[in-house]
């Protein structure tokens, strides 16, 4: 089995799909490349908000906790001890701001395709969207995952982490080899996969039906929003414990 032909194969893939358009998008052009204005902002947004609350709650802590530091402890604590599960006691510590970084990143931006006031700020074509129901952000997610579950294998055991791939049997190698690259594949298209059919789901029923019919299925989509995001940094943890591990 060619194990090479198929890698460029399923990178070729991805390249291609990265142009599926589903909808309207309004695009600017920089230099001799065209960017999803859309995505940007609203990404710019979920970065203003992470930032800015982060700020103002951190910037003078109290003795006796606000509610807003109360909130932000109780979310580092579920980061804390979501990362410990996946990667271990011991190991866990530097990467937790990595874990917590993507969760709370995937988590706002989810939120913000269905809470975001679109129609605040009128784009040319098309409206605001949660950035990760467009391939390209789910990808530009997984990537940094998959670099770092290799960073922690390679830093840990050195070169003798990709004796893995030959274990238990060598006529392993090829599947072995393919399991890594389908790990940022599955990672990327569940998220992306997921977020946009809620988002369609309730465009239609919008269209279809008076406007507070589908407030039921719009808080269903807030609460499979907020799962995306713990499945997504739960596996993201569990490939890095995986890869310093040794084991599957």
């Amino acid at each position: 089995m060619s194990v090479l032909p198929c890698s460029i194969n399923t990178l070729k893939g991805i390249y291609d799909l990265s142009g599926v358009e589903v909808g309207q998008h309004f695009y600017w052009q920089i230099g001799g490349f065209q960017v999803h204005a859309q995505v940007l902002i609203t990404s710019w947004v979920v970065i203003a908000i992470l930032l800015g609350s982060a700020t103002i709650v951190v910037r003078n802590p109290q003795t006796i906790p606000t509610d807003g530091q109360n909130f932000f402890e109780y979310v580092l604590e579920f980061i804390r001890d979501l990362t410990k599960t996946q990667i271990g006691e011991e190991e866990y510590g530097p990467w937790v701001p990595f874990i917590g970084t993507m969760f709370l990143f995937i988590f706002v931006s989810n939120w913000s395709g269905a809470l975001l006031p679109r129609k605040i700020i009128e784009l040319p074509q098309g409206e605001l969207a949660a950035p990760t129901n467009d391939i390209n952000t789910t990808v530009a997610l997984a990537l940094p995952t998959s670099v770092a579950y290799f960073y922690a294998g390679i830093s840990k055991k050195g070169l003798g982490y990709f004796g893995k791939y030959i274990q238990p049997t060598p006529i392993l190698l090829p599947i072995n080899i393919l399991e890594d690259f389908t790990k940022p594949l599955s990672l990327s298209f569940r998220l992306f996969g997921n977020i946009l059919a809620d988002e369609l789901v309730v465009v239609v029923l919008v269209s279809l039906v008076p406007s507070l019919v589908p407030i039921p299925v719009m808080f269903l989509g807030l609460f499979t929003s907020g799962i995306q995001a713990l499945i997504f940094a739960t596996l993201a943890a569990a490939y890095i414990g995986e890869s310093m591990e040794g084991h599957h």
